[in-house]
C-alpha cells in the first residue's frame, strides 16, 4: 500500500468515525504530504481576504472565501467559484483558521459533486490554548508547513 493510500485511508476512517458527510478529515501534515505526492490534488483556503492578507497565506492554494469580512456573511457564490477554479474530479482539501468553515465548505463541495472532498482538521492557526491564543495548539503554521505573509 502506497503512502497516499495509507494517508487517505486514515482520513476516510476519521471521517467515518466522526460521522462526517464528506470523504475524509486530514491532519495538517497529512494534507501537506498529499499535496506533495498527488499533483492533481488542490488545497482550497476558505478564510477571508483579511485573514489571508494579515495572518498569512499558503502558496499555491486556491483562495475562495466561505464568508466575507466584516460581518462574516456567507459567500453566495462559493460553489460557483469553486467550480471555476477546481475540477470536480480532483482530490480537494479545504482549510480555514481552525477547521470549522472548511468543514462547511467540504460539505457544500461534496453536495455539489466533489466526491474527493477532505477537511484539514486544526486549520491554519489551530485551536485556542488556555490563554485563548491560536498558533500554539495544532494547525498548519504550528506544524511549520509552508506559508508566507503578503
Amino acid at each position: 500500500m502506497g503512502k497516499i493510500t495509507e494517508i487517505l485511508n486514515a482520513a476516510q476512517k476519521r471521517a467515518k468515525d466522526m460521522n462526517l458527510p464528506y470523504e475524509g478529515a486530514l491532519l495538517p501534515n497529512e494534507a501537506y504530504e498529499i499535496l506533495q505526492i498527488a499533483p492533481s490534488s488542490k488545497l482550497v483556503d476558505v478564510r477571508t481576504r483579511a485573514e489571508l492578507d494579515w495572518v498569512g497565506h499558503i502558496p499555491d492554494a486556491a483562495e475562495i472565501e466561505w464568508a466575507t469580512y466584516p460581518g462574516m456573511k456567507p459567500n453566495p457564490h462559493f460553489v460557483t467559484q469553486l467550480e471555476q477554479q477546481v475540477d470536480k474530479e480532483a482530490l480537494v482539501l479545504f482549510i480555514c483558521r481552525s477547521g470549522a468553515r472548511s468543514h462547511s465548505a467540504a460539505v457544500a463541495a461534496a453536495e455539489a459533486g466533489y466526491a474527493e472532498s477532505y477537511n484539514v482538521l486544526e486549520g491554519f492557526e489551530g485551536d485556542k490554548d488556555a490563554n485563548k491564543h491560536r498558533n500554539v495548539l495544532g494547525g498548519w503554521r504550528t506544524n511549520k508547513l509552508p506559508w508566507e505573509q503578503r
